[in-house]
């Protein structure tokens, strides 16, 4: 049980509880679970290589975006930084 909150907690970006029933825990996760599942197909069908919390983070940034899923996630490809090892997320306006 314990590996599962782990792996909870890692994959599916749930850091607390916004509430304390069964009823709220269990749906809070189910829906953590559906997003993950749905950005898993999406990543398998794009066939992207970005990681699927790098498609996640694209992803709540762009929450409001009209453009097609595909053309976000281009433009938010990882590009060569000329060896500057920077971790953030690169934007284009």
């Amino acid at each position: 049980m314990e590996l599962f909150f782990k792996w909870i907690k890692q994959h599916l970006r749930i850091k607390h509880f916004y509430g304390t029933t069964d009823n709220a825990v269990k749906t809070q996760v189910w829906i953590s679970i559906c997003v993950y599942v749905l950005v898993a197909i999406m990543k398998k069908q794009l066939h992207s290589e970005l990681s699927l919390y790098s498609i996640l983070q694209i992803l709540s940034v762009n929450a409001f975006e009209q453009k097609p899923l595909n053309q976000i996630l281009v433009d938010f490809a990882p590009r060569d930084l000329e060896g500057d090892s920077c971790n953030q997320l690169i934007f284009n306006y």
